[in-house]
């Protein structure tokens, strides 16, 4: 410990002796340190914090898997575990749920999981949107998650007769009811009805599928009052072929996941086979697979995950810049403390003790760096976060520095000291003791440089440092070329001054007829409102993320054969005010939405009674077959885009032309649909995002549910906010206005994952190409300076200005090239790994590729003209004096 006491003072006094380059190396291993700091912070909270629950570990997510799916009738992912199809999913029905928290014996707490769900809350202020996950009653006893405020759901509270209650989570407790103890007990209204607040949830609870956050917890029996949706059924509870909720399992102490997997395979294969109504059968080995809560539960981390991986390689080749730019500082240094280790080492110094005093000044150095890297890591956790959080919507991943954070700074900065100061030690060590004792040091051989050789060390590590600076620029480029195709396409239809916004009246409990009116009043205000081009509503928004399809039988084709197809629903005048050209046919009419709207009313009505009429003892008579069962109503009228044209009519006319949906496998027991009527032609349109293909397209008329407004203005939309905020107050009580947004705003959050890749891998790529340059700028200058009495002699015997600048520029562009080539020759491996990310562009993209190399050249050139020109500057007289 004294000795290494001595070495920490020395090697503190011998970097403040030479404050230029101590500044430069700190700086530069700050920015590598730094930068991949703050990037593996964020790895930390997405990928790797474990789940804030008691013993996370024997947490366990139930899956399914089997050779053909189980016969559900309706399947619905909230994006916690993936989605189901292709024989494998993890949402299951509640009677399943049931039946394997009755019969399993391995597990202490069996919970099942949906949501959120988006509600209107009312009764705490103005109404406004809240966001509820959907629990059975030993949630939080089965997670081992407490409250900090009253009580946590029970298993009482999933009893249908039990009062509506909620628990609700800290920071919606903080932010909507400004932390108010008294908040327990009191009742507010969710979608109209009553709810009483019971709890708020652990602060340290912020989320069980990692990013997905939630206002509150709700039991499952609650679901119905709500009126969410399909989630309004009746038989949502009990129907086995209606698949919704995630289970969730805690084993007990001793059991082992695989002991845990093969009990609830042997119930889930029990039910599958041999319950009420098979689902399955023997051939298709239904089976259960368990995985810890941790992995399985996916929510956010797939939509971050590719980006976070991309910066990380990209910030782990700076990293490896920075070492090899300060390691080619290092060796610099050392060179010029030949004699003062030559004297050590006559002195009787042993080599091994100067290599360590050397390797302490290189870890000295990185932990400095270190040091100020965590301030640039703080700074750009901060700056990475605001690029990627939503509008108003914040960071949905808790960045709080822990352990690994610090272990994996620590276990970086010394490893950068080791990397970079283990050659330049060992090289100035192996001395020369008699020539390096000389007093004319010019004459000394260089240690860094020896005789014979080419291409020494330094010029190694420039071409490293270049070679690694190629890739990262050149994935940049192509991620820059992805994002700029991206803004590029063409969607189909004007997206400049398009304010949107949505609302759901039948949260609040609106009916059917009740919405269309509303609807029309509401457009007709919006359109009135001066600045307002044309206004109309849909579904969805156009480019927001949100997709609706449905299957139709191409005319032709056997009954039974489909094709998937979009679909939207639209008011009047949406093709004119999104300016979407209709290329043949007509509009939407009053007369089109009244005959739509009695159609569907006709077929809910005629559902209805055919799920009564299939209680037991209701009724005697079998259900009518598909083929004898008559349509309710008159076919829709729809408009269809020229893909689906195309695809389903080739070259003739669809105008008056019907489609039909597809025949079951099995009988219907409901009405048959009356299918559709084609009246109009659409140009193509992309739909929910802009990779995807345009694929066939149906526009029918919009008959009730949520709607999202479009508003065509002549100016800035924004400015109308506060006016339509004011008009649908006034047009109905509790309908909040939410997601609003103008048309560019929703493709900027469409393409805010290539834009942060794209901004960030240029930053890192452009911080590359800056070092690599900054590492062989400062090795041509140590070799002019090694070299001023060598060029003063080929000055003194007649060559020119113009061949001592070849001869440095000549040097400078050699290593760039040798640098340029092995780092294109490694992108030709490294990009393949970002075929997925790309759009419009090859991984081997020879515009890319030209366009870096070219770049390269240019800063190259720069980076040689001061050491030539302080070449060229070298007086004969003064370079030959003798020392």
């Amino acid at each position: 410990m004294e000795k290494l006491w001595q070495d920490v003072r020395y090697s503190l006094r011998m970097l403040a002796k030479s404050p230029g380059f101590t500044a430069v190396a700190i700086l530069t291993l700050a920015l590598g340190i730094g930068a991949n700091t703050a990037i593996f912070s964020l790895i930390d909270a997405v990928m790797l914090r474990s789940l804030p629950v008691q013993d996370p570990q024997r947490l366990a997510v139930f899956a399914w898997k089997a050779h053909t799916s189980p016969k559900y009738h309706s399947y619905s992912s909230f994006g916690d575990c993936g989605r189901g199809g292709n024989g494998t999913g993890c949402s299951f029905s509640v009677p399943l749920f049931d039946d394997m928290r009755k019969q399993a014996t391995v597990f202490s707490g069996l919970t099942a999981i949906a949501g959120p769900v988006q509600v209107v809350v009312s009764g705490n202020g103005a109404a406004s949107m809240g966001r509820g996950e959907v629990v059975s009653g030993d949630f939080f006893a089965t997670v081992g998650v407490d409250t900090v405020l009253g009580r946590t759901l029970g298993p009482s509270d999933d009893q249908p007769s039990a009062p509506p209650v909620i628990v609700l989570s800290y920071p919606y407790w903080q932010k909507a009811f400004g932390g108010d103890r008294s908040v327990v007990g009191r009742v507010i209204h969710l979608n109209g009805a009553a709810f009483t607040v019971v709890g708020v949830a652990d602060p340290h609870f912020t989320n069980l599928a990692p990013g997905k956050t939630q206002d509150f917890f709700l039991s499952l029996s609650s679901i119905i009052p709500l009126k969410v949706g399909w989630l309004q059924r009746p038989d949502v509870m009990s129907d086995a072929q209606n698949w919704w909720v995630v289970i969730l399992g805690r084993l007990k102490s001793g059991v082992s996941m695989r002991q845990a997997q093969a009990d609830a395979t042997s119930i889930f294969r029990n039910q599958m086979l041999h319950g009420a109504k098979p689902l399955s059968k023997e051939a298709d080995d239904p089976a259960i697979v368990l995985t810890a809560a941790q992995d399985g539960l996916s929510g956010r981390r797939g939509s971050l995950s590719s980006l976070l991986y991309v910066l990380m390689a990209a910030v782990g080749f700076v990293l490896l810049i920075a070492c090899a730019n300060v390691a080619g500082l290092t060796l610099a240094r050392s060179a010029a403390r030949q004699k003062e280790i030559a004297v050590r080492l006559a002195l009787g110094a042993g080599r091994m003790r100067m290599a360590r005093q050397l390797l302490t000044e290189s870890v000295m150095l990185s932990v400095l760096g270190g040091a100020l890297g965590v301030l640039i890591a703080f700074w750009g956790v901060h700056a990475i976060t605001a690029l990627v959080s939503r509008g108003d919507q914040p960071f949905p991943f808790v960045i709080t520095p822990d352990w690994r954070v610090l272990a994996f700074t620590i276990s970086a900065s010394v490893l950068t000291g080791i990397l970079f100061g283990l050659a330049p030690a060992l090289r100035s060590t192996r001395l020369d003791l008699t020539p390096a004792l000389k007093e004319n040091i010019s004459a000394v051989p260089d240690a860094v440089t020896p005789a014979g050789r080419r291409l020494h060390l330094g010029g190694v590590l420039v071409i490293a440092q270049v070679a690694l600076s190629i890739v990262v620029l050149i994935g940049a480029g192509l991620l820059v070329r992805t994002l700029q195709n991206l803004r590029n396409i063409d969607p189909g239809f004007d997206t400049q001054n398009i304010l949107t916004f949505g609302i759901d009246p039948t949260l609040s409990g609106y009916k059917e007829t009740e919405i269309q009116s509303l609807y029309r009043d509401l457009q007709d205000r919006f359109a009135a409102i001066p600045g307002v081009v044309s206004a109309s509503y849909s579904s969805d928004s156009l480019l927001s993320g949100s997709l609706w399809s449905t299957d139709l039988h191409p005319p032709g084709q056997p009954p039974k054969s489909s094709v998937e197809v979009d679909e939207l629903a639209v008011g009047p005048g949406f093709l004119s005010t999104m300016r979407i050209r209709l290329l043949a046919g007509r509009p939407f009419t009053a007369s089109d939405f009244a005959s739509a709207a009695a159609t569907d009313a006709a077929e809910k009505a005629a559902e209805e009674a055919s799920k009564k009429a299939a209680v037991p003892g209701a009724s005697s008579a079998a259900p009518p077959a598909a083929s004898t069962a008559k349509p309710v109503g008159g076919p829709i009228p729809v408009i269809v885009n020229e893909v689906l044209a195309r695809r389903f009519f080739g070259k003739e006319s669809p105008l008056g032309r019907p489609l039909d949906e597809p025949e079951g496998d099995e009988p219907s027991t409901g009405p048959k649909s009356p299918g559709y009527q084609i009246i109009g032609v659409a140009g193509s349109t992309k739909y929910d995002n802009l990779r995807r293909a345009i694929d066939p397209t149906m526009y029918r008329p919009q008959t009730g549910g949520g709607a999202h407004f479009e508003l065509r203005t002549a100016g800035a939309p924004t400015s109308l906010v506060p006016t339509v905020r004011d008009i649908v107050s006034h047009a109905g009580d509790n309908l909040p206005v939410f997601d609003v947004a103008t048309q560019t705003e929703h493709i900027d959050q469409l393409l805010s994952q290539e834009r942060i890749m794209a901004r960030l891998s240029s930053f890192f790529g452009l911080l590359a190409l800056v070092l690599a340059c900054i590492g062989l700028y400062g090795l041509l200058s140590y070799e002019v300076t090694r070299r001023t009495r060598e060029i003063g002699v080929r000055m003194a015997l007649g060559a020119e200005r113009r061949e001592v600048m070849r001869l440095v520029v000549g040097r400078g562009i050699f290593l760039a090239a040798a640098g340029a080539v092995f780092g294109i020759g490694a992108a030709f491996g490294v990009t393949r790994y970002l075929t997925s990310l790309l759009y419009g562009v090859r991984p081997l993209d020879p515009l890319t590729f030209a366009a870096v190399a070219i770049l390269l050249f240019v800063v190259a050139v720069a980076a040689c003209a001061i050491p030539a020109r302080r070449a060229m500057s070298v007086d004969p007289m003064v370079a030959l004096r003798y020392e």
